[in-house]
Parts: C-alpha cells; sequence; structure tokens
C-alpha cells in the first residue's frame, strides 16, 4: 500500500532482532489500535461525532482518556456529560459513528510484514486489543491475513479490560508461553500498565499517538515509530 518507503526500510530491517525473541518458547503480542493499524484520527472522529450529536462538547484531552482501553468502562468511570447514563449504551453510540466514519484507518507500516514473517518462521503472535472481535477481523483482511489462521484476545475475552492485566495474561496463556519470555507492542499508557503487570518480558512503546516520553514513562523498555524494524528483525529469523 506504499507505506514503507524503500530507503528506511532498508535501514532500519537491519535492526537486531529483540533479544527475548531470539530465545526458545519467545513468542509476540500485539496491540491493534495505534500498532497495527493507524486508526487514532477515525476513533477521534467517531467520538467527537456522536458526542456532538448529543450536544456536548468533550476536550481532545479528555477523549486520551479512552486511548488503549475498553470504551464502556472509561465511560462507567470518567466524569462527563454522560454521567447516569448505560456506558454500554454509549458505546454503542460512539461505535455506530464509527462505522458511519467517512475517515478510515490505514495500516501500520509493517504491520502486515510482521504478521506474514511470523507465519513464515513459525513464531507464536496474537492480537490482544481493547476492540471488539469485528474491528479485529476487519483488520485482518486489510491486512491481507487470515482471521482464521490469527490468534486473538478481543473486549469479548476479558472481565476486564486494559489497563488490567488480564488481557495480556489471556494472550500468553492462548500462546501456552511464559509472559516473561514474551515480547509485547503496544501504542498507549494503558495497554503498557497491561502488559508490564502481566509480566511481559519486553514491552515496545509505539510512537504512533504518544511521543516516546510518555510510553517510556509509562513502562514501556523502548519505542519504535512503526514495525518495519521488527518486521526484518523476524524475517531474518527464517535466514539463519
Amino acid at each position: 500500500m506504499g507505506l514503507i518507503g524503500s530507503g528506511r526500510e532498508s535501514r532500519e530491517s537491519r535492526e537486531p532482532l529483540p533479544p527475548l525473541l531470539a530465545r526458545p518458547g519467545a513468542g509476540l503480542l500485539l496491540d491493534l489500535d495505534g500498532t497495527l493499524l493507524d486508526s487514532e484520527a477515525v476513533h477521534r472522529c467517531a467520538y467527537h461525532q456522536y458526542f456532538a450529536g448529543r450536544g456536548w462538547h468533550v476536550d481532545d484531552q479528555v477523549l486520551e482518556a479512552f486511548s488503549g482501553r475498553r470504551a464502556a468502562e472509561v465511560f462507567a468511570t470518567l466524569p462527563g456529560p454522560w454521567d447516569g447514563e448505560d456506558p454500554l449504551v454509549l458505546t454503542e453510540g460512539v461505535l455506530a459513528a464509527l462505522r458511519s466514519s467517512a475517515v478510515r484507518p490505514v495500516p501500520v507500516a509493517g504491520a502486515a510484514r510482521l504478521l506474514a514473517a511470523c507465519r513464515l518462521t513459525g513464531l507464536p503472535v496474537a492480537v490482544v486489543t481493547s476492540a471488539r472481535r469485528a474491528w479485529v477481523c476487519a483488520t485482518l483482511d486489510l491486512l491481507g491475513v487470515g482471521q482464521e489462521a490469527t490468534m486473538m484476545v478481543t473486549a469479548e475475552d476479558c472481565l476486564t479490560g486494559k489497563p488490567d492485566p488480564e488481557p495480556f495474561c489471556r494472550g500468553a496463556a492462548l500462546l501456552g508461553l511464559h509472559p516473561g519470555d514474551l515480547v509485547a507492542a503496544e501504542d498507549a499508557p494503558a495497554g503498557i500498565a497491561s502488559a508490564r503487570r502481566a509480566g511481559i518480558g519486553q514491552v515496545i512503546g509505539m510512537t504512533t499517538s504518544q511521543p516516546a516520553a510518555v510510553l517510556l514513562a509509562a513502562g514501556a523498555h523502548t519505542t519504535a515509530p512503526d514495525l518495519v524494524a521488527l518486521a526484518g528483525a523476524v524475517e531474518s529469523m527464517g535466514t539463519r
């Protein structure tokens, strides 16, 4: 889709594989929005559209609280013009706005390559997201990856969402691997907190929606602008 520049890719693809992924029993857990999919503008537009329809003005700073989290849990705990309303009904309103939005998400550079490389090299991988399964399946279709061949932990699978450790604990269990042997990629502080609390061995903070300083302060071990370097490193596993 023209998202990866050849010069940048050739430099970043030579970066070394994260040490944990080179060990036996390693695996990879990937967030969806902001990690595999550049969708911040899409979600922000949907929230603004829904709130405007309700006659509410909500600052972008307030919307940051929804980043990486299940909307119903935020609506239930964050004070706002929605106080007293059913969080699930509010969430359905936002999702309806999302479905009708003319703004469409695009893959993060390297996303399709990374998933393909995991399949070719046999590196265990799962998507761990606060989104619902339908959004994950649509994203995998966009990336050209078979839904049936991709393991996933979605909003429907967890009693408590990020920043609780449950999503990443479930991701590790789904792969059948120890959390400390896994690498996770996340773009939101809530997701980074979830991964760290689950005991994930290395967390890569994706600077697609937050500056590196924010992600490192949240507990990321390192940061990356996209998935190009990680994809190249995983591809190199097949040539050893």
